[in-house]
């Protein structure tokens, strides 16, 4: 007997943090390293389970980890030091094993900027300001002793956080 695979395969609403491009950030020509990209994104992970009222510290005190296993990135323009560059995160797809997140770096203007605080969340429609990367990364849920871990068990409460947050439910 085949059992349906449980994972879900949408898109979640974007979720957003933003913040100056610091100095060590950047190399003598003003230039973002591509590096640094890599620590967006997970800026972006970050506080995304924030605003769903989760940490990364409380994930691993209940035992669960979340390594990358799989990266895309695409750069498309330079970030520079001291811009304001807005990183957008959502998921697209989850199971109980797994997690795929979608991210966009993008530089927004001031009125952008102010349109989305006046605006509750872009939609999935085109995103506001200039893309300067795009990117994707896979996860898998682990167990302290680095075994896939089941997060339905391991951590209902974000489990059905992370479900609820993919179908567009109330967070």
């Amino acid at each position: 007997m085949v059992l349906p695979d449980p994972s879900i395969t949408t898109l979640s609403r974007w979720f957003r943090t933003s913040f100056r491009v610091r100095y060590h950030e950047s190399d003598q020509m003003g230039v973002v390293y591509h590096a640094n990209y890599l620590n967006w994104f997970e800026i972006g992970r970050t506080e995304m389970i924030r605003e769903l009222g989760f940490t990364y510290r409380g994930m691993e005190e209940e035992g669960v980890l979340l390594p990358v296993v799989d990266l895309d990135i695409k750069y498309r323009q330079p970030a520079r030091y001291d811009d304001l560059v807005t990183v957008f995160t959502r998921m697209t797809a989850f199971s109980p094993l797994r997690i795929h997140y979608e991210y966009e770096v993008r530089l927004l203007s001031e009125q952008e900027q102010a349109g989305l605080r006046l605006n509750e969340e872009p939609g999935q429609a085109d995103l506001p300001g200039v893309l300067l990367t795009n990117g994707s990364t896979r996860h898998v849920w682990l167990n302290q002793e680095w075994k896939p871990a089941r997060l339905d068990k391991c951590a209902p409460k974000l489990y059905h956080a992370l479900k609820d947050t993919l179908l567009g439910r109330k967070e």
